[in-house]
């Protein structure tokens, strides 16, 4: 165990360090109305190296959030609108020849960034998807006989469409398993929606933001949010947490056990764990608590969790099961 001096002096530390966090949430206020849990979750998903899957439905201002988001951290941003005839190549990037010199040169693509929104993800065949998520798992893009490293930092956030499943190509799970976060975004509030409306007809909405953090930045506080200090009631408390989703019976959760397919994956463990020092980090906190582990557990476990035909039928989703889950594992 660490002595409670260090907690002290890294808590201090981690207040000072973690100013950048209020900047961009102003900055990003100023085009964005509303929206502050997915706005937290993809500065959660930058702090932590996750890659972030936005569920919702149109005009929610998904899109606009990780434009605005990549503006405020001065990054490389590109988009990629996934549609059925979309190739790897024009993703990862392809061998050009050239006449002049009588050779092939490499044109990198869109990929090479620091933001990539893969826009409705979901459009496009699985040879493009996999050919993104080995982009996402081995930070790196090979090309002809040539491997490039990507630019840290670097961070997918892909969106899907809940509704028009037509002729759409559904994420497999283990692909799926490999975003940090999988985050379902709400409607905005009555008010907010007013000041959207009042902003868009006076013409006040801004359209770009300066930028109020480097990159050097993040990659200094990724580092920093390793060294958040977890106690060891702590990770236990998220070993129960993933086990009740692979044999509820044994925690008590019989209910639950019909309803499961199959439980989250050692992934789950690992992201739990690494998002809740990452969240401590956003609340200027130099340790993690019991409340971090709670606020992120659904965005980390929710595409983690496979459902029976039977919870289907009774209509009973991921949620509802985290829900249960977390009602009833003893908090440290």
């Amino acid at each position: 165990m660490q002595p409670s001096v260090d907690i002290e002096a890294l808590n201090e530390q981690i207040r000072i360090e973690s100013a950048f966090v209020e900047q961009i949430s102003t900055a990003t206020s100023k085009i964005i109305v509303g929206q502050q849990h997915m706005i937290q979750r993809l500065m959660l998903g930058l702090l932590a190296k996750g890659h972030v899957l936005l569920e919702g439905l149109p005009g929610l201002a998904k899109t606009l959030s990780i434009k605005t988001l990549s503006q405020a951290v001065d990054a490389d941003f590109s988009r990629i609108q996934f549609t059925p005839d979309l190739l790897p190549a024009d993703i990862i990037g392809t061998m050009v020849y050239n006449p002049g010199t009588n050779d092939f040169s490499v044109r990198k693509g869109p990929v090479f960034a620091n933001f990539i929104l893969a826009d409705e993800i979901n459009r496009a065949p699985a040879k493009v998807q996999s050919a993104l998520l080995e982009s996402m798992q081995e930070k790196q893009v090979t090309i002809g006989k040539e491997s490039f490293k990507l630019e840290e930092p670097f961070l997918v956030l892909a969106t899907q469409n809940p509704i028009e499943q037509e002729g759409t190509y559904p994420l497999p799970e283990a692909q799926v398993d490999r975003f940090m976060l999988k985050v379902k975004i709400e409607y905005p509030a009555k008010e907010e929606e007013r000041d959207i409306i009042r902003r868009s007809i006076s013409g006040e909405t801004e359209q770009q933001i300066s930028p109020v953090v480097k990159p050097e930045t993040i990659i200094k506080a990724r580092k920093l949010v390793k060294k958040i200090y977890m106690d060891e009631k702590i990770e236990n408390y998220i070993l129960d947490i993933v086990f009740s989703t692979r044999n509820p019976e044994k925690y008590g959760l019989n209910e639950l056990k019909p309803l499961i397919s199959y439980g989250a994956s050692p992934r789950a463990s690992i992201n739990l764990a690494i998002a809740a020092k990452a969240q401590a980090f956003l609340n200027s906190r130099g340790f993690v608590i019991p409340d971090d582990i709670r606020n992120i557990c659904a965005d980390i476990l929710r595409h983690r969790i496979g459902l029976s035909y039977e919870a289907e039928a009774e209509n009973v989703s991921q949620e509802d099961i985290i829900k249960t889950i977390i009602n009833n594992i003893e908090v440290p």
